[in-house]
């Protein structure tokens, strides 16, 4: 069984080139950078509400995996991204990529489980340095 799933990196560095490998070069880049991001954005959390640890922030890492899944990627995504096409996208037009469709499905059957399960990671490592630190 072959499971396919999208890369997250080469979906962010298509929406500022048209060139596959530098897509990718710059997606990586945007995606560390994101990262970076949002690690600081769940310590902030942590302070504020005065607890860490690696279960609250697997508990982050579950809730924006669904959100980036749903509502960024699926929804908001496609109206900004130039190379994602979508339903007004007519024949004359080329789409880089396909429209993400519903939790990412339209990128393989494995996206969702795959994005999901690696932010909850990601928040879990956050949260458990987060921790550390405390």
């Amino acid at each position: 069984m072959h499971l396919t799933h999208m890369d997250l990196p080469f979906l962010l560095g298509t929406a500022v080139t048209v060139n596959r490998t530098r897509a990718k070069a710059l997606g990586y880049l945007m995606y560390f950078v994101n990262g970076e991001f949002f690690a600081f954005v769940y310590y902030a959390v942590f302070l504020v509400i005065g607890i860490s640890g690696w279960w609250l922030g697997a508990l982050f890492g579950l809730l924006h995996g669904l959100f980036a899944g749903t509502a960024l990627v699926g929804v908001l995504l496609p109206l900004i991204h130039p190379r994602i096409g979508s339903p007004l996208t007519g024949a004359p037009d080329v789409a880089l990529l396909e429209p993400p469709g519903f939790l990412m499905l339209n990128y393989g059957p494995s996206t969702p489980v795959i994005t999901v399960l690696a932010h909850i990671g990601y928040g879990a490592i956050v949260g458990g340095f987060a921790h550390l630190g405390a």
